[in-house]
């Protein structure tokens, strides 16, 4: 609430979410290992995107001049970290600035096979329950109303 007070309402909230694919977790883990037997090396990769992410914001201006922020880290269940980021611009951001900024367009594969193969891969979740009993939310495939929390 300090910061409110003292800056007004965020500008951007923003999740960057751990992805257990990335090559930089992988590349580390050991023959047979998976993410989630290595918390220590998610745990620092995750930080050093974050970093990263920060330095986009801060230092590259990508969204204009940052004038603070504030982020909390936490632990899924599935033993993910994920980051919630708070963004407070110099100049306020107008109704009209969104659309450039946000999207939610699946690529065109055609146009750009790379971004659409990450999108529809990485981004694109469902139809799970009763319309398909084998999409990996299902914890019992048998169970339609028995999936996991998200």
């Amino acid at each position: 609430m300090t910061y409110v007070r003292q800056h007004g309402r965020p500008d951007l909230f923003i999740t960057l979410t751990c992805n257990p694919k990335w090559t930089d977790i992988k590349e580390a883990l050991l023959d047979g290992q998976a993410a989630h037997d290595r918390h220590d090396i998610v745990a620092r990769v995750f930080g050093l995107k974050v970093k990263l992410l920060l330095n986009l914001i801060t230092k590259g201006k990508n969204f204009g001049d940052a004038q603070c922020f504030l982020y909390s880290i936490e632990w899924q269940k599935r033993g993910l970290p994920h980051c919630h980021l708070l963004l407070w611009l110099v100049e306020k951001i107008r109704p009209f600035q969104v659309d450039p900024i946000i999207s939610a367009e699946i690529p065109d594969n055609k146009e750009n096979p790379t971004l659409y193969s990450i999108v529809t891969k990485q981004m694109i979740h469902g139809p799970c329950g009763n319309l398909n009993r084998f999409s990996l939310c299902m914890k019992d495939k048998n169970a339609p109303n028995n999936t996991r929390e998200h």
